[in-house]
C-alpha cells in the first residue's frame, strides 16, 4: 500500500518509538512525585521540552505541551482574545482558509461579542502583507494566520507578517502544525509570538503537541486542577508522548534541508505529470508550498469516488482535511481560493514525506490518469461538458 496522506497523519519513527518505550516500562514516574522515579521521569520532561525550544530558537520556559495541534491553537486565540478585552480590545484577524481549530474557536469567540475580520488568501492561496496592515486597528488584540495550509500547502509570509503585526503592537500567532518538522522555524527571528506544533505530523505519536509562548506573553490558565506545565495546564504529564515527539521532532530537524530537497523532487514530479490530464488544475502557489503537499482538482468527477478507485489500486490519498473527511461539503480551503463549487468537488491532495520513494511516484502517475479517465467516461457531467466545448 502506498501511505500519500501523511498531512493526516505519519507513521511513529523508530527513533520517536525508542524515545518513548523506557516511559512505559522503565521510567514511568510522575514527573510531579518526589520519588526518585518521578524524579527520573521530571528530568526526561525536563530535556525534552529543551530538545523542542531549541528546535524552534525558543526557551525551554516558553514550551507548554498540549495534546496536540487544535487544543494549542483553542489555547492561545482564547487566552490571547480575553487578555485584548481586558485593555477594550475585542478585534481579532485570521484568513479565510484557517484549520476549523482556529476558525469554529474564532466563530465561538463572534458569539461572545469579538468581532474577527477574515483576510482573503486569493487564487494563489497567500495573504498579502500590505492587506493585513490595512486591517489592523488600534482595538485589534491578536493575528492569527497558518504557518502553511493543511489542504494546499501554501507557506505564507510569515516572517513579514510578524513584523508588521509588532510594528503595529498586535501579539502574532500562526498554526504551524503542518510547517513544524518539514520547513526551518525560528520563532524570533520570524516575529512569532505563539505557535501551535502537533506531534503526529512528523512522525511523532498522535495525541501530543506543543504551544510557544513568547516570555512575557501572558498565558493563564487553561485546564484547571494542578500544578502540571507551571501552574498553566493541570493534568499528569503525557510522557511517551512527550518524549517521543521530541525525538521525531529532533531527528526531523537534523535532516529537514536533504528531506526536503528529496520531497520536493517527488511533489513536482507528481505536478507535473497529473498537469498533463486534460481539464486538471493545481491549487495554491506552485513554489510557495510545502516540500510534500500537492492538490489538484480535476474537472468532471467527484473527490470522493477518486479516492476509493485509488484506494483500490493500493494509494492512500484525501481529498482535503482529515478533520473534515466525513462531509459531503467541498472545502473550504477551495471555495476561499475561488474554485467553483463542482469544481473544488474534484478534487486530491497528495502529501508525501522523507518515508516515500520513486518507486511510488511512478505508479501514482500511471494510475492517476487512468483512474480519472475511467470516472469521467461515467460521468454525465464530464458528457455535458464535452457536448458543450468545454472539455
Amino acid at each position: 500500500m502506498i501511505y500519500f496522506d501523511n498531512a493526516a497523519t505519519t507513521s511513529v519513527s523508530k527513533t520517536a518509538l525508542e524515545a518513548m518505550l523506557p516511559c512505559l516500562t522503565e521510567n514511568y514516574g510522575n514527573p510531579s512525585s518526589l520519588h526518585l522515579m518521578g524524579q527520573e521521569s521530571n528530568q526526561a520532561l525536563d530535556e525534552a521540552r529543551l530538545t523542542v525550544a531549541k528546535c524552534l530558537n525558543a526557551r525551554p520556559d516558553e514550551i507548554y505541551f498540549t495534546s496536540g495541534g487544535s487544543e494549542a491553537d483553542n489555547w492561545a486565540i482564547t487566552q490571547m482574545a480575553e487578555l485584548g478585552a481586558k485593555k477594550g480590545k475585542k478585534h481579532l484577524i485570521s484568513t479565510t482558509f484557517e484549520h476549523h481549530a482556529v476558525l469554529h474557536t474564532l466563530k465561538r469567540l463572534e458569539k461572545a461579542g469579538y468581532e474577527v475580520t477574515y483576510l482573503d488568501v486569493h487564487e494563489d492561496g497567500l495573504v498579502r502583507p500590505e492587506e493585513l496592515k490595512a486591517a489592523i486597528r488600534p482595538d485589534t488584540a491578536l493575528v492569527t494566520i497558518m504557518y502553511a495550509n493543511n489542504e494546499i500547502g501554501t507557506i505564507q509570509p510569515i516572517t513579514e507578517l510578524g513584523a508588521i503585526c509588532h510594528e503595529k503592537g498586535v501579539l502574532f500567532h500562526t498554526d504551524a502544525v503542518q510547517a513544524v518538522g518539514h520547513l526551518p522555524i525560528d520563532v524570533k527571528a520570524q516575529n512569532i509570538d505563539l505557535l501551535s506544533l502537533s506531534g503526529h505530523k512528523f512522525h511523532g505519536p498522535k495525541g501530543v503537541g506543543a504551544l510557544y509562548c513568547r516570555r512575557g506573553v501572558r498565558l493563564t490558565n487553561f485546564i484547571e486542577g494542578g500544578a502540571q506545565e507551571r501552574n498553566r495546564r493541570a493534568g499528569t504529564e503525557n510522557m511517551p508522548g512527550i518524549c517521543g515527539m521530541a525525538a521525531a521532532l529532533q531527528e526531523a530537524v537534523d535532516h529537514l534541508e536533504e528531506n526536503a530537497q528529496r520531497v520536493a523532487s517527488y511533489r513536482d514530479q507528481l505536478i507535473e505529470g497529473l498537469s498533463k490530464i486534460p481539464c486538471s488544475r493545481l491549487n495554491g502557489d506552485a513554489k510557495q508550498r510545502l516540500p510534500g503537499n500537492v492538490n489538484m482538482c480535476f474537472e468532471g468527477i467527484e473527490g470522493e469516488s477518486l479516492l476509493l478507485r485509488l484506494d483500490l489500486a493500493g494509494i492512500c490519498a484525501s481529498s482535503g482535511s482529515a478533520c473534515t473527511s466525513g462531509s459531503l461539503d467541498p472545502s473550504h480551503v477551495l471555495l476561499a481560493i475561488g474554485l467553483p463549487k463542482e469544481i473544488a468537488h474534484g478534487s486530491l491532495r497528495l502529501s508525501l514525506d522523507e518515508v516515500n520513494t520513486q518507486e511510488e511516484v511512478d505508479y501514482t502517475l500511471q494510475q492517476v490518469p487512468q483512474v480519472v479517465a475511467l470516472l469521467r467516461d461515467m460521468s454525465p457531467v464530464w458528457e455535458q461538458m464535452q457536448k458543450d466545448g468545454r472539455a
